[in-house]
C-alpha cells in the first residue's frame, strides 16, 4: 500500500487525456443529454407499488425530477450535506468521460468536479466527511480526498499484486472501508484501458483504520454494489455474474470483521440488472435496476431480418427496485433510463438520487438513508 500519493504519473495523465479528448485545460467531454417530461399529476405513476407496505414511504405530492443530464455512463453518486442543514451537493462519476460531475442543490448548477478522475466509479463519504473514490482503471486503486484536496492512496495492491478494478465502496462505523474489486474497468476500452488481472479472484476487501487490507469474500464472481444493514450485522453484496441470474448475497458480519453464513437474499430472475444499491433506516434495499442485456435463444423476424432480441423489455425494467429486509419486492420506481447506482441525500436525507445512464434523477420519499 502507498500512502499520500498525490497523483498518477505524468505519462498516465497524458494517456488518459488523449483517450477521452479532454483539452489541456480540462474542458468537459461531449455526451448525450436526454429530454425529460415530468409528470403533472399526483401521485406520480413512476412509483409502482408492488406491496401495500410501501405506501407509507410514498409522498403523494412528490414527483420524479431530472436534475442533471449530459453524461455517457453515470455511476457512483455520493451526497455531501451543506452546513447547518443547508442544501448540499451530489458528486457522480461519468466513467467513459473520465470525470466526476457535481450537482449543486442550491443553485442547480451541474459542473465538472474532477477531470481526469482516473476512471472513477464508486464514491462515498467517510465518517469525517472526506470523499473516498474507487479508481477502476489505469491507477486501479482506492483513494481518499483530504480536506485540503490532496489525495491519499488507501489501497492499490493486495499481497503484492495490483487490484483488479475497484468498483463500489462503503464505510462502517468503526472507520473500516469495504470495497468490491471486479474486472469491469480492465475488461475493455470503454471505461478505461484493457489490462490483464493480477488477482486470482474477484474479491470484497476491508481496509482497517490501521491500513491493513483483508480479502473478506473471495468466492463471488465480479462483486459489484455493497451495503450494510442499518445495525451493520449484515453485509449485502451484488454478484454481477451470478448463476443463473444476478443476485444479492447476505452475510453475517462477525465481531472480528470477518463474514459468514452466505445466503441469497435477492435473485434478479426477470432479466434485471442489479448494480449499485443503498439501504434505508428500516433496512429496505433500494436497488439500481434495468435490463441485463441477455438475448433470446432464437431470433425473431423484424422487417425481414432475423434479429436476436433482448429478453424482457428494458422500458419495463429500467429504474429502481425496492425490497424489504427479507428480499420481498415492495416497489418499482420507473425511470426513462437504466439506473446503475443511487444514494440518499437532501437536507433531511430523504431525497433519493439515481445515477441513470446519461442523467441524474431525484425524488423525495418518507424514507431516510441508513447513513
Amino acid at each position: 500500500m502507498t500512502m499520500n500519493d498525490t497523483t498518477p504519473s505524468r505519462r498516465q495523465i497524458l494517456k488518459v487525456a488523449a483517450s477521452t479528448g479532454l483539452a489541456a485545460l480540462g474542458a468537459p467531454a461531449l455526451a448525450q443529454s436526454i429530454a425529460f417530461s415530468p409528470n403533472a399529476r399526483y401521485p406520480d405513476p413512476a412509483v409502482q407499488i408492488l406491496d401495500p407496505s410501501f405506501a407509507r414511504y410514498r409522498i403523494y405530492s412528490s414527483t420524479l425530477e431530472q436534475v442533471a443530464t449530459g453524461m455517457r455512463w453515470a455511476e457512483g453518486p455520493v451526497y455531501f450535506p451543506g452546513d447547518n442543514g443547508a442544501p448540499g451537493h451530489v458528486l457522480v462519476s461519468d466513467i467513459p468521460n473520465n470525470r466526476i460531475m457535481k450537482f449543486d442543490e442550491k443553485t442547480g448548477a451541474f459542473t465538472v468536479f474532477r477531470s481526469p478522475s482516473n476512471w472513477a466509479n464508486g464514491n462515498t463519504r467517510d465518517r469525517q466527511g472526506r470523499l473516498l473514490t474507487c479508481e477502476h482503471s489505469v491507477t486501479r486503486r482506492v483513494v481518499r480526498t483530504e480536506k485540503d484536496g490532496k489525495i491519499t492512496v488507501l489501497a492499490d495492491r493486495f499481497e503484492g499484486k495490483r487490484l483488479n478494478a475497484p468498483n463500489d465502496i462503503v464505510v462502517k462505523s468503526d472507520d473500516s472501508v469495504w470495497f468490491t474489486d471486479p474486472l469491469f474497468g480492465i475488461n475493455g476500452e470503454w471505461e478505461g484501458f484493457k489490462a490483464k488481472p493480477e488477482q486470482a479472484t474477484t474479491n470484497v476487501y476491508r481496509i482497517d483504520p490501521n491500513g491493513q487490507i483483508t480479502a473478506v469474500i473471495t468466492d463471488i464472481v465480479n462483486p459489484n454494489g455493497l451495503a450494510f444493514s442499518p445495525d451493520e450485522k449484515k453485509l449485502y453484496v451484488v454478484e454481477w455474474k451470478g448463476t443463473p441470474n444476478r443476485s444479492i448475497w447476505a452475510f453475517d458480519v462477525n465481531p472480528d470483521g470477518s463474514v459468514s453464513n452466505k445466503t441469497k437474499l435477492i435473485d434478479a430472475a426477470d432479466q434485471g440488472a442489479l448494480d449499485g444499491f443503498r439501504v434505508d433506516r428500516d433496512g429496505n434495499l433500494w436497488c439500481g435496476w434495468g435490463s441485463n442485456g441477455a438475448l433470446q435463444a432464437e431470433p425473431s423476424d423484424v422487417g425481414g431480418r432475423k434479429v436476436f432480441q433482448l429478453k424482457g423489455r428494458p422500458e419495463d425494467l429500467d429504474g429502481v427496485m425496492v425490497f424489504n429486509p427479507a428480499g420481498k419486492p415492495l416497489a418499482h420506481i420507473r425511470l426513462p433510463e437504466r439506473c446503475a447506482n443511487l444514494c440518499w441525500g437532501g437536507p433531511k436525507n430523504n431525497r433519493l438520487y439515481m445515477a441513470s445512464c446519461h442523467s441524474l434523477y431525484a425524488m423525495h420519499f418518507e424514507a431516510h438513508g441508513a447513513t
